[in-house]
């Protein structure tokens, strides 16, 4: 899915060496997302007992991968923007600007542009980001791709739980093949995984 795409684009740069710092912008609380990507000084706020160094800090040198950026807050879009624009960042409860060299990754399944005439992601910022973007389609747009990743996932599973590895029923893959996969990626991962769990005999079927 988004992440392994950024990490190929980060294993395959000159960048390679440094950081891969991933941040999924819908798992942090609201309350927490500036002081999470930004980092803050001591006393900057309560419970804030010592300076602590931000996500995009800790990715100078490598690259940030923001996924879903457009569940990103509008105050912490804009210093995300500043960031962009300046090379800088600014710790919560700090003076000083640091400059701070790290590639920006961003992924969505949103539609930013229609976001934007909505008000809700600064139009700024979506130019800023839409440099180059890289379309994944979903797998059933890709189902060329599904027998070989399914197969891929069986090996990989069966080798982590330490169980013999089985085969996939002509049936088994007609069914796999005709699926919507509306989940994509996890959802075929986690049905390979119950089928190589549950399967009776050295042969998945439907």
């Amino acid at each position: 899915g988004k992440e392994l795409t950024a990490r190929q684009v980060h294993s395959l740069s000159r960048r390679r060496d440094g950081p891969l710092v991933a941040v999924n912008c819908a798992a942090i609380p609201e309350t927490l997302i500036e002081s999470e990507l930004f980092g803050y000084e001591k006393g900057a706020f309560t419970g804030a007992t010592s300076n602590r160094k931000g996500l995009i800090e800790a990715a100078s040198g490598g690259s940030l991968f923001l996924d879903e950026i457009g569940e990103l807050p509008l105050a912490a879009q804009a210093r995300l923007l500043r960031f962009i624009q300046e090379g800088e960042i600014r710790r919560i409860g700090s003076v000083t600007s640091k400059r701070v060299d790290a590639r920006l990754i961003c992924a969505t399944h949103r539609d930013l542009a229609q976001l934007t005439r909505e008000n809700a992601f600064r139009s700024d910022l979506f130019y800023r980001i839409n440099v180059l973007d890289l379309y994944i389609p979903p797998l059933r747009e890709r189902t060329d791709d599904l027998r070989d990743m399914a197969v891929w996932f069986i090996s990989a599973i069966s080798a982590r739980l330490e169980l013999a590895e089985k085969a996939l029923s002509d049936a088994a893959i007609d069914a796999i093949m005709t699926h919507a996969w509306p989940g994509n990626v996890r959802e075929l991962e986690h049905a390979v995984e119950r089928a190589v769990v549950m399967a009776e005999g050295h042969t998945i079927e439907p």
